[in-house]
């Protein structure tokens, strides 16, 4: 966490804040792909692909046990590791495509690995393979399965079954209803159809669900916060308050911010891998020929995440106080939350909002994982085809597991192997900082150059005052002017 925190500050000084003034252009070129560039999706896919991995249970059920856990001020962190976590994000996104290799069939293989291996030299190909590993593993045990199925069947279990009644068998002295056995069932099943169909289909399955359930949920929360307004300013000071300590009792003070910080920046790199090294793999498939371009429309994808979507969970448990309430966890917090902020919906409906957008959001994780984690094994084994294929089916396998497994301990899997797959990314991108700061100039030099051209043939008033002779000396002033007047030509 310290590295990737370091690593934001580092390139947000060196980009002079770019993910700020820039977040108007990047905003836009989020839903405006370009006609000519090169790559496997559009850039628009791209970023949903990457969305889609991003945009999971962390959003619900990782923001909840972050300030459970650590208070209301982790969610202070969690927006302050985002903000630099935008300039992570641009820059891994910009590297994706410099350093990406197209083959001749279109095919597109990028990302962390590639950026380790050209940008550093060959020497330092070690740590792209070691990268590359730690990705697979992140997608069969991390987020990309186990912590989005538990999430899900729990969610699922908890509405339909929530005395856990119906006990289909027990487990290392845990009792599983059928609502998760059948729940783990479908969605491996669906999770197979989609996968085995590989990368187009898995970004065209995410353009249609990503938008849709963004607005959704967003809307929903946007409902709880306007019906209590009034308790949004108490809540944002209760937030920065809790994040530096200010409500805890004397001489705990400094353990309080540790601990918000701890819980609030490790959910936020959870749930907007800025800093992983994973959403550059999705970039590098991008027809794009700008990485800059490219860069400004990954960033994005940080602001959704967190500073949109993960606030909006968070100000519904800070302002209704679920976080207070003894023995929930998980999704079983926000769940409280909006049904305490919402009670004109009765609570079957807020319950059953809240669980279709959990499914929806976890499926499309799982799916935007699976991509990740058979781009870094293809690196991994030279290209081995083979060993992909089966990776999906193991793939597929995971998912039908995660259910069965604890709550604790799919989480604790999760950050021991985020932690592994980041560190050979953050030391890439630090020491690819120059490259990165080198082609925003050149960029934003160029747009600045095209914007000057556009203003000189834009065209000039009819004013005879106004007016400059051509090069040409054959053509004609306008009427008006005098024909013996020399006029000097206009460059």
């Amino acid at each position: 966490m310290a590295l990737i925190l370091i690593g934001g500050l580092l390139l947000t000084v060196r980009l002079k804040g770019l993910q700020f003034s820039q977040l108007p252009r990047a905003l836009r070129y989020m839903i405006k792909n370009e006609d000519d560039g090169k790559g496997e999706v559009t850039s628009f896919g791209a970023l949903c692909t990457a969305l889609s991995a991003t945009i999971g249970t962390g959003n619900i059920v990782g923001v909840a046990t972050a300030i459970v856990a650590g208070g209301p001020g982790a969610l202070f962190w969690m927006w302050l590791a985002a903000l630099f976590g935008m300039a992570t994000k641009f820059s891994e996104g910009l590297l994706a495509v410099k350093y990406r290799t197209i083959r001749e069939d279109g095919h597109v293989l990028g990302g962390p690995f590639y950026y380790i291996e050209r940008g550093m030299g060959m020497n330092w190909r070690w740590l792209a393979k070691l990268f590359a590993f730690f990705g697979m593993c992140v997608g069969l045990f991390g987020i990309g399965t186990f912590t989005q199925v538990n999430s899900i069947s729990g969610a699922i279990t908890g509405f339909f079954d929530p005395d856990k009644s119906a006990v289909a068998f027990s487990l290392f002295g845990m009792d599983y209803s059928i609502a998760t056995v059948v729940a783990s069932l479908i969605l491996a099943v669906v999770v197979g159809l989609v996968v085995i169909g590989g990368l187009r289909r898995i970004a065209s399955v995410s353009e249609r669900i990503i938008p849709a359930m963004v607005v959704v949920y967003v809307g929903f929360s946007l409902v709880l916060i306007i019906a209590n307004i009034q308790m949004l300013p108490t809540a944002l000071v209760t937030i920065v308050q809790s994040a530096f300590g200010f409500q805890a009792a004397a001489g705990g003070m400094l353990g309080a911010i540790i601990i918000a910080m701890q819980k609030g920046i490790a959910r936020g790199i959870f749930s907007n891998e800025a800093g992983l090294g994973s959403a550059p793999i999705a970039a590098a498939a991008a027809q794009t020929k700008e990485p800059v371009r490219q860069g400004l429309v990954s960033m994005t994808g940080t602001f959704l995440d967190t500073i949109v979507v993960c606030s909006m969970t968070g100000l519904a448990i800070v302002m209704t106080g679920a976080y207070n309430v003894p023995g929930l966890e998980g999704a079983a917090v926000t769940t409280a939350a909006f049904q305490a902020g919402l009670p004109f919906l009765p609570n079957e409906v807020t319950a059953f909002i809240l669980m279709l957008c959990l499914v929806l959001f976890g499926f499309t994780t799982i799916l935007g994982w699976d991509y990740y984690g058979e781009r870094c094994l293809e690196y991994f084994s030279n290209g081995n085809m083979k060993a992909v294929k089966a990776y999906r089916w193991l793939y597929i396998a995971a998912v039908f597991i995660g259910p069965y497994m604890t709550v604790s301990a799919v989480w604790t899997i999760a950050d021991i192997f985020n932690a592994c797959m980041a560190l050979p990314n953050m030391v890439a991108l630090i020491a690819l900082s120059g490259v990165v700061v080198k082609e925003t100039r050149s960029y934003f030099a160029r747009l600045k150059a095209a914007d000057g051209v556009e203003a000189n043939m834009a065209p000039r008033p009819d004013d005879a005052a106004d007016w400059k002779a051509p090069k040409d000396p054959g053509a004609a002033a306008p009427a008006g002017l005098d024909d013996d007047l020399e006029l000097e030509p206009s460059l």
